[in-house]
């Protein structure tokens, strides 16, 4: 009966037949075959074919649940196998966002290959709705982000704090009122910034500027919204967008102003078509973490990779 629940999964997930059979490298009359196939053993219908994307029927709701179950079980016993052969074999599967897939993972995962050259590293980039979505279903081991998960579902692992700082376009004529808040570039680099010494912007002066938001579901968008709200002003947003590093490179072409974390700035270098500001506001720190889905096996290769990444 679930011989095959591959072949749902991966419908079920693209919402479309032809999406799935392409990752799964087979025909779609092949795919769709299958499909009628366990269908026919359970007499019901999987999926509601009427509606558009496809959706899951009742019975394949119920289904895949369970499917997903034993691919976890079967997954669990596969890293305990891989441990007992001290990591000569196996796959971790990492995901993040764009940024965090782009710059910080990178040197993370190399420095583990060095050490575990047959583990095979799937890496993901995916917003963070998405990668909750992965790590719960368990086709993601691990996930990083700063954004705070549930943590009746998800255990989490200390990375590093990150700090928002106020990237604003230098065209822009509000900065000649505050030069005095201006951030050196290589404060930024060093850290040194963080100082008690180095002043904060006074926020309400951007009251009237063009500002560039990521979309609400999104953390960073949350704590800009409460730290325009703290200084008595709607922003006015131009655009809401998916990514962090989007919105910096569109602030960086002088189009408005955008919070952006040091994280990114110290990642790509500092640009010199923004000046950067420091923001006094709780909003403004917050914490990466690695997360896992909770209660799951922890293979010897993911316990291996958050020892080597986490402070």
């Amino acid at each position: 009966m679930f011989e095959g629940k591959e072949y749902i999964y991966e419908v079920y997930k693209e919402k479309s037949f032809s999406k799935a059979a392409k990752n799964l490298y087979i025909s779609q009359p092949s795919l769709s075959a299958s499909v009628r196939r366990i269908e026919q053993k359970l007499g019901s219908p999987i999926f509601d074919r009427s509606s558009s994307p496809i959706q899951l029927t009742e019975c394949g709701a119920a289904y895949l649940k369970a499917a997903q179950q034993i691919m976890e079980i079967e997954r669990s016993f596969e890293d305990y196998l891989n441990n007992l052969q001290n990591l000569q074999t196996g796959s971790l599967s990492i995901g993040g966002s764009s940024l965090f897939a782009s710059y910080v993972l990178p040197p993370l995962i190399a420095k583990f290959t060095r050490r575990y050259p047959l583990i095979t590293i799937d890496l993901a980039e995916e917003n963070t709705a998405s990668l909750e979505r992965h790590l719960l279903d368990g086709s993601l081991d691990l996930i990083i982000d700063n954004f705070q998960f549930d943590a009746e579902l998800f255990d989490k692992h200390f990375y590093r704090p990150e700090h928002l700082l106020a990237a604003v376009p230098t065209a822009f004529s509000i900065n000649q009122k505050l030069s005095a808040f201006a951030l050196d570039p290589t404060s930024i680099l060093s850290g040194t910034y963080l100082d008690d010494s180095t002043p904060c912007v006074p926020f309400q002066l951007f009251r009237d500027e063009p500002f560039l938001f990521l979309k609400p579901e999104n953390d960073t968008m949350q704590r800009g919204m409460k730290i325009c709200k703290k200084y008595g002003f709607q922003p006015h947003i131009l655009l809401h967008l998916d990514q962090q590093i989007t919105a910096y490179n569109i602030a960086c072409s002088g189009m408005g102003i955008c919070f952006v974390s040091d994280t990114l700035i110290c990642a790509t270098s500092p640009h010199p078509n923004v000046i950067y500001y420091k923001l006094d506001f709780e909003e403004s720190v917050r914490k990466i973490y690695f997360y896992h889905k909770k209660n799951r096996y922890l293979s010897f290769a993911m316990k291996e990779f958050l020892e080597m990444s986490c402070l």
